[in-house]
């Protein structure tokens, strides 16, 4: 086998063009030394500015690990934050989460990027305080009782961040940079909000190599879920803080990795803004981030004291290059794919929990590819005709076929979803949860659909049939990063056979009940109603 010195340098020549794009940068550390320092390209093609160590970086949901950091090192007992969580929460029916829930990902709540979509964000759109004050604050049911599963929902961490600005009397950015950056040595690290721009120019990119490049345009202003703007020598300082101080029980870091559980005392894999994976056959620490345009990864391999960074101003998987990166630096050969026969339960279904749309079909290299979560996940094949791994598990049994995902504590058996869908839905629905709306249009055959809302008039998608009354509508961008993934449009019908509602929803956001209030939303044979004059003379 190789020596550790060639596998990292075979991986540093080979990652810019595994993962091309514009401009990257990597860190290896093993036990507090840095084995890789690397950055390549450009932090601004147009520009020409170069991409370095020093480059100044978005590293978005990376971000939340910091803002648990805070709520520990502020509030040793978090659950004295739950009151204050609860009076943002003013219009919710049910018992709030507290704040444990939101460090953990298992508040119950509907993410705020996703419903935004709902009321009608165009992608480039404005979204700031208020209107993530409007859509938090509007917030009256949850999609699960809290504690009970597991679904990311950014505004959990924005919460926590404003709480503690009251709890503490500081802003966000001077509790970041007291409480943790001073203390990590992350000299450059700060709170980077505005998503318009970054101080030294750094840009980051939309597109591919194929397609080619261009800039993206966000105007997001986040703070406790994305905000944290750092160089690849201030995460290298991070890693090194948590190497030092790994031996201490009460370090940050070891609370922040310390095991957490859902209500049935069931293993959590998320807790404190971070996930708890197995990767190369070690346990480790690790979250990613991403904008649209920019794409982060940091995991940490507590046994082996080893530690990856991953910054791509570009939408390249750095989950996956990080995940190489840890291959290289243990040795690590995966199992060799094995072909195996497709199954016979490929196909439709709904998993009847979420209510969501499933879809099963082949993918390459002895897998099938699923479509449920917030992306299409690739499960290889096992030799007892289940197909996954430990994170997800689909596997066949007399009564059905089964999904298993203990990460967020779910396990149900999948309702199979064969024949034609009927395409009498057309027409105009309204959800009262959000006060937004929902149009579907018959436009020359084909059905489309589009959201609106407070936020604007989203546009029109092709819809999927997937069923019987059920169907898919795409989100191929959305304000944040990558989009929320397919929603499932559920129709529901009274027993003469009439439309009552439809329930909307996707992994992110889902439970969500649309009233039909018009029939049609085709004007003679050759058009469709404008949308805008249909909300404007209240049709």
């Amino acid at each position: 086998m190789p020596t550790l010195h060639a596998r990292l340098d075979r991986l540093v020549h080979r990652l810019p063009h595994a993962y091309p794009g514009p401009g990257g940068a990597l860190a290896v550390l093993q036990a507090g030394e840095v084995l890789v320092r690397q950055a390549w390209g450009w932090a601004s093609a147009e520009r020409r500015i170069p991409f370095t160590p020093a480059t100044l970086f978005r590293m978005c949901s990376v971000t939340k690990q910091f803002t648990c950091g805070l709520v520990l090192d502020a509030c040793p007992d978090p659950s004295v934050l739950d009151a204050d969580i609860a009076a943002r929460l003013p219009l919710l029916r049910q018992a709030a989460p507290g704040a444990l829930h939101l460090c953990h990902n298992q508040s119950g709540l509907r993410d705020y990027w996703a419903v935004a979509m709902l009321h009608g964000a165009p992608a480039e759109s404005p979204f700031g305080d208020t209107e993530a004050a409007a859509l938090i604050g509007g917030t009256r049911s949850l999609q699960f009782a809290p504690g009970t599963r597991y679904a990311y929902a950014n505004q959990n961490f924005r919460i926590l961040s404003d709480v503690l600005e009251d709890r503490t009397g500081r802003s966000f950015a001077e509790n970041l940079r007291t409480r943790i950056f001073d203390r990590a040595g992350m000299h450059t690290a700060f709170l980077a909000a505005d998503t318009s721009a970054m101080p030294d120019g750094t840009q980051g990119y939309e597109g591919s190599q194929a397609g080619g490049f261009r800039a993206a345009e966000n105007r997001i202003l986040w703070t406790g879920d994305a905000g944290i703007g750092a160089s690849l020598d201030d995460m290298i300082a991070w890693e090194r803080h948590i190497d030092a101080t790994r031996d201490d029980a009460g370090s940050l870091y070891n609370r922040l990795s310390a095991p957490v559980a859902f209500a049935d005392a069931a293993p959590a894999s998320y807790g404190f803004g971070l996930g708890r994976r197995i990767e190369c056959g070690r346990a480790i620490t690790a979250h990613g981030g991403a904008l649209r345009g920019w794409r982060s990864h940091r995991l940490h391999a507590a046994g082996e004291r080893v530690s990856v960074v991953v910054l791509f101003n570009h939408l390249s998987d750095a989950s996956a290059a990080a995940a190489d990166t840890l291959a290289a630096v243990l040795g690590h050969e995966g199992p060799a794919a094995t072909a195996r026969p497709a199954p016979g339960w490929l196909g439709a279904y709904v998993e009847p929990q979420t209510g969501l749309a499933v879809r099963i079909d082949t993918a390459a290299d002895g897998q099938i590819r699923l479509r449920y979560g917030h992306s299409a996940e690739r499960l290889p094949m096992q030799a007892d005709g289940s197909a996954g791994a430990d994170g997800t598990r689909l596997r066949p049994g007399e009564s059905g076929l089964w999904l298993e995902r203990p990460a967020e504590n779910q396990r149900s058996l999948l309702r199979p979803c064969t024949g034609p869908a009927a395409t009498d839905i057309a027409g105009r629905y309204r959800c009262e949860e959000l006060q937004a709306e929902l149009t579907i249009a018959d436009a020359g055959g084909a059905l489309y659909a589009a959201s609106s809302g407070f936020l604007g008039l989203g546009r029109m998608e092709l819809l999927e049939a997937v069923g019987p009354d059920i169907w898919t509508m795409p989100c191929w961008r959305a304000l944040d990063h990558t989009p929320p993934g397919d929603w499932t449009l559920a129709v529901r019908r009274g027993p003469a056979g009439s439309i009552e509602d439809i329930e909307l929803g996707c992994w992110l956001a889902r439970g969500l009940s649309y009233k039909r209030i018009h029939r049609q939303s085709m004007v003679g044979s050759g058009g469709i109603t404008d949308p805008t004059n249909m909300l404007a003379q209240g049709k």
